[in-house]
């Protein structure tokens, strides 16, 4: 089997998974608070360096490589652009920190700030997980009173008292895992944000950091790179073909 075949098939296994990344990142181009994503790659040995047959740097066959290789989505934490809604439960971290919410007995952190009240009072996300506190417990609005309103602070004032939004921040960002529903998982333990630091803002939303003209530009680029791969692999395909074709006649 030509060598050429492998690494021409590895170039387009890389770029057929780059763009399942551009696609999802295109789909949530309207999804408020989404993160959008890069793929990867890194350079590969030989096959016969990485199974340790040979060593590297040998000037040996082996050395000319072995291709690329799919590596991970990596999460871009980069703030999407504000967007005016005047609803009272839409809120907006400008700068660092996340809203924790709590799904499944587990606190998860999330940018997407479009909240509503459910009959109950509580504060809580689209799909239904409620919003916390800084004490750990879920937010409540009583609705009795129709004056209140959350503070810059993220600081929720009703009826003459007081209760803060829990505004989080992971000590790395390679500490949170994505879960999906536009939200993060922490590996490790947060830090609540000092009320002096934040900066919440009602009325407001943060949308989307897909910016799809780069996210369409990178796609064709992905697609004729994968189509390049493509056609080399028929290219060597018919070369064996040939070339056994010609020793059977022999």
């Amino acid at each position: 089997m030509p060598y050429g075949l492998y690494i021409s098939a590895e170039g387009a296994h890389a770029q057929s998974k780059r763009l399942e990344v551009i696609a999802n990142n295109l789909a949530n181009v309207d999804t408020v608070g989404f993160k959008h994503e890069l793929a990867t790659f890194q350079a590969r040995y030989a096959e016969a360096i990485e199974q340790g047959l040979v060593a590297p740097e040998e000037g040996r066959l082996e050395d000319i490589g072995g291709g690329v290789e799919f590596l991970a989505t990596q999460t871009v934490f980069a703030q999407g652009p504000l967007r005016h809604t005047r609803q009272k439960t839409d809120l907006a971290i400008e700068g660092e920190g996340f809203f924790v919410v709590e799904k499944d007995g587990e606190e998860h952190l999330t940018r997407a700030g479009n909240f509503r009240v459910a009959a109950d009072g509580e504060l809580r996300t689209q799909q239904g997980y409620p919003v916390l506190s800084d004490t750990g417990a879920p937010v409540v609005i009583n609705p009795a009173d129709t004056t209140w309103e959350i503070t810059p602070t993220g600081t929720l004032r009703q009826l003459g008292a007081v209760e803060n939004l829990a505004v989080a921040r992971p000590e790395s960002y390679a500490e949170l895992l994505k879960v999906g529903e536009n939200l993060f998982r922490p590996l490790a333990e947060t830090e609540l944000i000092p009320l002096e630091e934040r900066r919440v803002i009602a009325g407001y939303l943060e949308g989307s950091s897909v910016k799809a003209t780069t996210e369409m530009t990178a796609m064709v680029e992905a697609s004729r790179v994968l189509e390049a791969n493509i056609n080399l692999m028929k290219a060597q395909d018919e070369m064996l073909s040939g070339l056994v074709n010609r020793v059977l006649r022999v």
